[in-house]
């Protein structure tokens, strides 16, 4: 058996932590991901007007139900 490969194994303490970050960073970019979105098409130069969004929720209000 080859002892340098033990330096690879993860057990479940390290691991469970490393998913656990992962998780709260996933976590904090679904909360704020709309914002992100924004932000990020306001700093290229493509956020949408707003007439225009006012436009599209005119047009969904209008319909019948």
């Amino acid at each position: 058996m080859r002892f340098d490969l033990l330096a690879f194994y993860g057990g479940p303490d390290q691991v469970m932590t490393i998913t656990s970050g992962i998780a709260s960073l996933v976590g904090f970019l679904l909360i704020f991901w709309h914002k992100l979105v924004n932000a990020f098409f306001r700093l290229i130069g493509r956020a949408p007007k707003p007439s225009e969004a006012s436009e599209k929720s005119d047009d969904t209000s209008n319909t019948p139900s």
